[in-house]
C-alpha cells in the first residue's frame, strides 16, 4: 500500500484540561501518514486522479481550530475519523504532539499516535 506523509502541521488551538490551557492556549504539531492506491494518481500524472495534500491538510486545520477537546486522545480520533471520510484512504495515523504540555518537571513533550482503517 502506498503512503501519503504529512509532517509537523502546527496550529495554535484551546485544548486541554485545565482552566490555563482552554483560557491562553498553545502549539499542537500534527503528522499524518496515510494509506492509499496511489497507482492511478502515479500512471496518469493526472490531478484528478490524486489525493489533494491541501485538502487533507485543511480537514486537519477544521478539526484542531473548529472545536475544542480536553484530550489529545479525542483530537486525534476525530482527525482519524475526518481523514478517512475519504474512501479512498484506507489507513491513517495521527500523531498529535502537545510540546506545551502541563508536566512536573522543566523540559519534554507529550504525545499521542493512535492508528485507524476504513471500517
Amino acid at each position: 500500500m502506498d503512503r501519503i506523509i504529512l509532517e509537523d502541521l502546527n496550529f495554535f488551538a484551546y485544548h486541554g484540561v485545565y482552566d490555563e490551557e482552554t483560557r491562553l492556549g498553545q502549539r499542537f504539531h500534527v503528522d499524518l501518514t496515510i494509506w492509499a492506491d496511489l497507482s492511478k494518481a502515479a500512471e496518469s500524472d493526472n490531478y484528478d486522479d490524486a489525493i489533494c495534500y491541501a485538502h487533507i491538510t485543511r480537514t486537519v486545520e477544521e478539526v484542531v481550530m473548529g472545536r475544542r477537546f480536553k484530550l489529545i486522545e479525542r483530537l486525534a480520533q476525530t482527525i482519524a475519523d475526518a481523514v478517512l471520510a475519504d474512501k479512498r484512504i484506507k489507513r491513517v495515523a495521527v500523531r498529535v504532539h502537545k510540546p506545551g504540555a502541563p508536566l512536573p518537571i522543566a523540559t519534554g513533550s507529550v504525545s499521542v499516535s493512535i492508528e485507524r482503517e476504513q471500517s
